[in-house]
């Protein structure tokens, strides 16, 4: 009886569990980034600026720099990603260059004098979506 009772209130609760698990961040724009440091979000636009960095890591190269919204020499936010193996860092540039896209990662700032960012390592979290019209 009493493992039929505590199975029951497994089932009742397990929704509520799976329901904090499927939770998505909060979408919000470049320019609101800085308001948000430490916090795991969506951020939405256009990357309308890369910069390759001049030096790279063993075993993923050269990280790419894309600004969102606003080029340098005032960017408001940009996310840091790798190329893959095969392609390189234009690869990367060539993915998301003048396009929309959605990154949901963590937002920080290593520096009050630098834009709030996004490091990516997992690509999988970038999307590009569709125009807006």
């Amino acid at each position: 009886m009493r493992t039929l009772i505590v199975t029951m209130c497994m089932l009742a609760f397990l929704p509520l569990a799976l329901a904090e698990e499927t939770k998505q961040p909060p979408r919000i724009t470049a320019a609101d980034a800085k308001n948000h440091i430490g916090e795991t979000a969506t951020i939405c636009g256009k990357v309308v600026d890369t910069r390759i960095s001049r030096y790279g890591l063993t075993g993923r190269g050269k990280p790419v720099f894309f600004d969102i919204d606003q080029p340098e020499p005032n960017p408001v936010f940009f996310f840091l990603t790798f190329g893959t193996k095969e392609g390189g860092a234009q690869e990367a540039i060539d993915a998301y260059k003048g396009k929309n896209v959605c990154v949901t990662g963590t937002i920080s700032q290593r520096q009050p004098s630098l834009p709030p960012n996004m490091f990516v390592a997992d690509r999988s979290t970038i999307k590009v979506t569709p125009d807006a019209k």
